[in-house]
């Protein structure tokens, strides 16, 4: 993954914004009458379609195709799975699902790097 701050802040963007647009996806769609594992496993189908079509759409152009699929779609499938679980459960606050969406989002560009950075064997320069 490049380290300059523009493709550090492009991929904390993608990966909220992913999360967040799933999130509020996940919470329209997705109300009480569901059965909690059912909407689990179709809004981490929604998740992810929402998050490949904005990838596609937007985000691959000004960051990178490699850079920017894996921690959108993983994104977006967490943040799908989460909140169309948690909104079967109960109701749930638009402003809550774009908080656990952002949330979400930044947790996995943070597990991406983390991953990435011990796949390449980063060292320290002392």
């Amino acid at each position: 993954m490049p380290t300059g701050w523009y493709f550090i802040l492009g991929d904390i963007l993608s990966g909220v914004l992913a999360g967040v647009v799933a999130a509020l996806c996940c919470v329209y769609l997705f109300d009480q009458q569901w059965p909690m594992f059912i909407a689990m496993f179709a809004a981490m189908l929604v998740g992810m379609v929402v998050a490949m079509v904005l990838a596609l759409l937007l985000l691959m152009r000004f960051f990178g195709a490699m850079e920017v699929m894996i921690p959108t779609m993983l994104a977006g499938m967490w943040a799908g799975m989460i909140v169309g679980m948690r909104a079967s459960m109960s109701s749930l606050a638009t402003i809550d699902a774009c908080l656990y969406g952002a949330l979400i989002g930044l947790l996995t560009v943070l597990f991406c790097w983390l991953v990435n950075s011990r796949l390449q064997g980063v060292t320290s320069h002392d």
